[in-house]
């Protein structure tokens, strides 16, 4: 490989770090040939016994959107916007053939990188489905007005991404928990093509607000990619919700790995209120957030339909907590193939959000509203004080 030659490859001029080393061997197995898997992975060409509960049918999607202006500032994480559309549930053992041709690649990959996650994938303890996901982010520094590079200031960023998430919800037996294990791969594309100066100059033109000057020092075009694998843990309940008054606490811990965004967190998440759906919390954009995850194992023992099993009316307070180490974090780190505008990163970061969550049912569809505000530690040496944001949140039952 040529991260091992380290006399032959340089990254920003420099001998290869390890963070960088890791994430070339990671991309390399990503985009590799899905032949290269190896014959337990090649393509079934018979799909006419799929039933159509192994089959992709869609359930819902969420569309989220967060920025720094609900909080009263114009800087730093200052953008975020995803759509995401949810599948229903997939019953019985895994058969990629009857999947859509890339989702069926994806779950070969994911065989092929952690074979655990499908162990006992067809038993009735488990059940799963599939989150697509296209957003886009963006990043400015604090001073709009300059047009030069700002030494002492992140960099002008934009990322714009499409994501592919595969959620296996899993209770063990004669266990009071359950997990939901995640595992996403995002790829997208870092600078000018992502189109985020584009998009905040047309929103700042239609709200009348002055523009940022200094988009021309943004970082230089480069293809982005991250894989998160991400576990979370909360009491075993069954149906829709935890019906009437009460509270639950939700543990996390993930890890990410890319040119994206390379780190591991932990989190809790607290919640108390009236009907509180049996998912798995409430969480800003980030891989593996997607607060639609599989329905409750004792769902799929039953013929009722999953849009009957929606959620009661009903709504909940919630508070996040989070721990992160970060080892890369392309908004400052910049560019990992090419020298760019970088600041010096801070290894640990915490983040708090506060929020509430209702959902309720308006012709047969289900809806949930989600807002929260999020705050965040110091992200870089040079940065003054934490950063705050707003998102919010409106999901949809197909």
């Amino acid at each position: 490989m040529m991260c091992i030659d380290r006399h032959h490859w340089s990254l920003r001029g420099t001998k290869v770090q390890p963070i960088q080393c890791a994430t070339l061997l990671i991309a390399g197995a990503l985009f590799s040939p899905i032949s290269a898997l190896g014959s337990d992975f090649s393509l079934p060409v018979d799909s006419s016994s799929c039933l159509p509960e192994q089959s992709l049918r869609w359930r819902g999607g969420t569309l989220r959107l967060e920025n720094d202006l609900f909080t009263g500032t114009d800087r730093n994480y200052t953008n975020g916007v995803a759509l995401t559309v949810v599948s229903r549930d997939l019953q019985g053992a895994l058969r990629p053939e009857c999947l859509p041709q890339p989702i069926g690649w994806y779950a070969r990959f994911i065989g092929w990188v952690d074979p655990e996650f499908w162990r006992d994938s067809g038993a009735q303890s488990a059940s799963q489905n599939v989150v697509v996901r296209f957003g886009q982010s963006m990043y400015t520094p604090e001073d709009k007005a300059r047009s030069d590079l700002i030494p002492g200031d992140r960099p002008y960023a934009g990322l714009l991404y499409l994501g592919l998430a595969w959620n296996r919800r899993v209770h063990p037996q004669a266990a009071n928990y359950e997990m939901l294990d995640v595992r996403e791969l995002t790829l997208g594309v870092i600078g000018p093509w992502s189109l985020a100066e584009r998009s905040q100059n047309l929103v700042h033109r239609v709200r009348d607000i002055e523009r940022f000057r200094g988009w021309d020092n943004q970082l230089r075009n480069e293809p982005a990619f991250q894989m998160a694998m991400e576990r979370k843990y909360k009491p075993y309940t069954e149906g829709a919700v935890r019906p009437g008054w009460g509270g639950d606490v939700i543990g996390s811990y993930a890890l990410r790995v890319g040119n994206i965004e390379t780190a591991a967190s932990t989190g809790v998440e607290f919640r108390a209120g009236w009907n509180i759906p049996n998912d798995f919390g409430s969480y800003p954009i980030r891989p593996g957030a997607e607060n639609r995850p599989p329905s409750g194992v004792a769902a799929l023992r039953t013929t009722t339909p999953q849009s009957v099993q929606a959620p009661k009316p009903g709504a909940h307070v919630f508070l996040n907590l989070e721990a992160k180490a970060v080892a890369w974090d392309f908004s400052l780190d910049g560019n990992m193939f090419r020298h760019s505008h970088h600041v010096s990163r801070r290894p640990w970061v915490a983040q708090a959000a506060i929020g509430i969550s209702s959902q309720w049912l308006v012709a047969g569809r289900g809806l949930r509203l989600a807002v929260m505000r999020v705050w965040r530690t110091r992200e870089f040496d040079q940065q003054t004080g934490h950063h705050a944001f707003g998102s919010i949140a409106l999901s949809l039952e197909f």
